[in-house]
């Protein structure tokens, strides 16, 4: 009997946070080791399932990095990459809109679905949903003593978002599931930086929080323990101080653009915790770190 008191307790502890976020839009960026492992993947539908139906408006981004690089690998196509980012070629493109708008989105909506939701798989060009330009990646350059831009080929940058059919998808209670993937100024085809779609939809969406899923606990401090919460102003001193570097840097610079732009909480979290989506949301002590205004 006890066991079963715990359960209905457990129960008990997440009712404020479905009655707070009941009606509201939670934008999930979804990648890293969430997507290899199986037990993971159960679990992340488990949870955007979960979210679902207890009146709360998942919205998935997805990446697909380490998927795109397997199927590059496969074809002999090279893979070159610019300070942690793929350098896209047409040759490349084709792939990654190949592995990321059908395989990996479509393996993603299919588990949803199995799981009782009912996703619907689209990419930045459905819809007119991502308008991008060509990204200019500006290095220094130590020989010539000033800028070097660096030609990323078919990278992108958002230039806007059209959540007209993010907002058709709700109304009709389906699950978007959306590969990073947006159309160019003259209808080309670009990668785009998972992490930056879903901060840019968050913000478009006015959404009430933004998750990214990472490979990590969270942000760490200079002692590499992890920070639970942060502020906008806190986070930008360690960013200057270079505490926050790396790959952890890109992700930061996305919360506090979505803060700038209105979301009101942003999150980064450890996606290698089975069923970490429930455990931020639903638990008085969450997961990962919180970045707030």
């Amino acid at each position: 009997m006890k066991k079963r008191i715990q359960k209905a307790e457990t129960l008990l502890e997440a009712l404020p946070f479905i009655k707070n976020f009941y009606g509201k839009t939670v934008v999930i960026k979804y990648g890293g080791s969430a997507m290899s492992s199986d037990q993971l993947k159960e679990g992340f539908a488990q949870d955007i399932v979960m979210m679902k139906y207890t009146g709360i408006n998942p919205v998935v981004v997805h990446g697909g990095g380490p998927q795109i690089g397997k199927t590059l690998n496969a074809l002999g196509i090279p893979s070159q990459f610019v300070d942690g980012q793929r350098v896209t070629n047409k040759d490349v493109i084709d792939v990654v809109e190949m592995v990321l708008g059908g395989k990996v989105n479509k393996e993603i909506v299919s588990l949803i679905n199995q799981h009782g939701g009912n996703a619907v798989g689209i990419s930045g060009k459905d819809g007119d949903l991502i308008h991008a330009k060509k990204h200019k990646r500006v290095k220094h350059s130590p020989e010539t003593d000033r800028p070097e831009i660096i030609d990323m080929g078919l990278v992108g940058e958002i230039t806007k978002i059209n959540p007209r059919i993010l907002e058709v998808l709700d109304q009709n209670e389906f699950i978007p599931v959306i590969a990073p993937i947006g159309k160019g100024v003259n209808g080309e085809t670009l990668n785009i930086n998972a992490d930056f779609v879903a901060a840019s939809i968050a913000s478009a969406l006015h959404a009430e929080k933004l998750v990214l899923m990472t490979d990590t606990e969270g942000v760490q401090g200079k002692n590499g323990t992890l920070i639970p919460e942060l502020t906008r102003k806190e986070a930008n001193k360690l960013v200057k101080s270079g505490v926050i570097r790396d790959g952890m840097l890109p992700k930061v610079t996305c919360c506090l653009d979505s803060l700038k732009s209105g979301v009101p909480k942003t999150h980064i979290i450890d996606g290698r915790i089975k069923h970490a989506l429930l455990l931020e949301l639903f638990t008085e002590e969450g997961i990962g770190t919180q970045i707030v205004e």
